[in-house]
């Protein structure tokens, strides 16, 4: 099948680059010359485990291209994946000007039928909105299909999950787009739940906003835990046997972050309210959220008294391990929450370094963990790496000033870390 993904940040990316995996002909297009450029000469923008060598195979055997002309792409594929970003607005819906700026592009240059999938995360009913502005700004007499296709990435995992996806889900405006969409998708062997355009549009938003609300929750029975003594790990492994509940986003922490989680919620939460539903549940999974950052720095100053002057290293940027991805990310805001309170602090992260010096230049960085540790009063886990387990923990408490740690994801082993000598504090346990 010939395949145009316009858009090649992350979603698109990663969905053009397993497309061309499975044997498909792709066609990435992005508006920006340099990065198709860097692209063309294998220079990929982002982290993500087992991508930057599925790129470079498909691109040498020239099932994956890039390019940066829309006309190009649309010309030369039979189905045209929209995924340009959707960001969010103060009021909390989201900014669809890109969505609305392809669908017109797209409709200005096709000259034969065309399925055109919304990959995007947008609000109920773009897929309607669409498919009005291909038919406005259209060639007449060209017909079209517009399909709404919702990813399901986890960014550190987002090559595995769209090889092996739980499901596929695409709603369709009309009947002759499914067997096209059935044949990009054969090949991932997935169960297919083929819908209308609204519902597909809906099971995006409720699907997130599902995992933030259990990710709210196991964060509240945390506070619970540690105002009772007892252990959330305990209560989350006891709920999470239960196949109705299962273990999946039952881990305590500093609370959720990324692209997706923060974005959608809110949008989901904007979409209620237009059409004319209080989405309370929601809003109090969001205030939880913020709520739980507040009480990691309450906690914070319980043991060091007073943070302002104290030196505190920081392990973590991303908002999560395996990834550079920094956005919204509650390690950053801690980070930012401490320089405020006048702390000196030393971050470092495996992969996240590079956009954290670019976009947040205030917050200084080490070049390891040993350098982040040095001299600290406190040291702090802001994300969960697999790397810091295998950390030597021994010189990282003998190159701290006072051995405190904070553990902000419950990464670490309480007796094993107290064993070794270090004033251990984590989430709920």
């Amino acid at each position: 099948m010939n395949i145009a993904i316009i858009g090649s940040g992350y979603v698109g990316l990663v969905t053009g680059t397993c497309f061309a995996e499975v044997g498909h002909q792709v066609i990435c297009v992005d508006n920006d010359v340099k990065k198709v450029e860097r692209l063309r000469a294998g220079q990929i923008p982002i982290y993500e485990p087992g991508l930057e060598d599925l790129i470079r195979k498909n691109v040498q055997l020239n099932r994956l291209q890039f390019t940066d002309s829309i006309a190009d792409g649309v010309e030369k594929s039979q189905v045209v994946f929209i995924a340009v970003p959707t960001p969010p607005q103060p009021d909390g819906s989201v900014d669809l000007s890109y969505i609305e700026k392809v669908a017109r592009s797209i409709a200005e240059v096709m000259t034969s039928y065309k399925v055109v999938v919304d990959k995007s995360t947008v609000p109920v009913k773009t897929g309607e909105r669409v498919a009005d502005t291909i038919r406005r700004y259209g060639k007449k007499g060209i017909d079209f299909d517009v399909v709404s296709n919702p990813e399901f990435l986890r960014e550190g995992s987002a090559v595995a999950d769209l090889m092996n996806p739980d499901r596929i889900v695409f709603g369709v405006s009309g009947e002759r787009a499914i067997p096209l969409m059935e044949a990009i998708y054969q090949p991932f062997r997935a169960p297919m739940m083929v819908t209308d355009l609204n519902s597909a549009e809906l099971i995006k938003h409720a699907s997130n906003s599902f995992l933030a609300l259990k990710i709210s929750y196991i964060n509240a029975v945390a506070a619970i835990c540690e105002a009772s003594g007892a252990d959330v790990t305990k209560v989350a492994e006891g709920m999470g046997a239960d196949h109705r509940i299962g273990k999946a986003f039952l881990n305590p922490g500093l609370g959720y972050g990324g692209s997706c989680f923060p974005k959608d919620l809110s949008a989901f939460i904007k979409i209620a309210e237009e059409l004319g539903y209080d989405f309370q549940l929601l809003k109090v999974v969001e205030q939880i959220n913020r709520d739980q950052l507040e009480r990691f720095l309450k906690k914070m100053r319980s043991i060091l008294w007073v943070l302002n002057e104290k030196n505190i290293g920081l392990l973590g940027l991303a908002f999560k391990g395996n990834t550079d991805d920094i956005r919204s990310s509650v390690a950053i805001e801690l980070a930012k929450r401490l320089l405020g309170e006048g702390a000196r602090i030393r971050a470092f992260d495996p992969k996240g370094m590079d956009k954290c010096r670019e976009t947040y230049p205030q917050i200084p960085l080490a070049q390891d963990a040993y350098e982040a540790a040095k001299d600290a009063d406190a040291l702090v886990i802001g994300t969960e790496w697999q790397d810091f387990k295998v950390l030597d923990w021994v010189k990282i408490r003998e190159a701290m000033r006072t051995p405190v740690l904070f553990d902000g994801r419950n990464l670490l082993v309480p007796n094993e870390m107290r064993a070794l000598g270090f004033e251990y504090h984590s989430v709920g346990r």
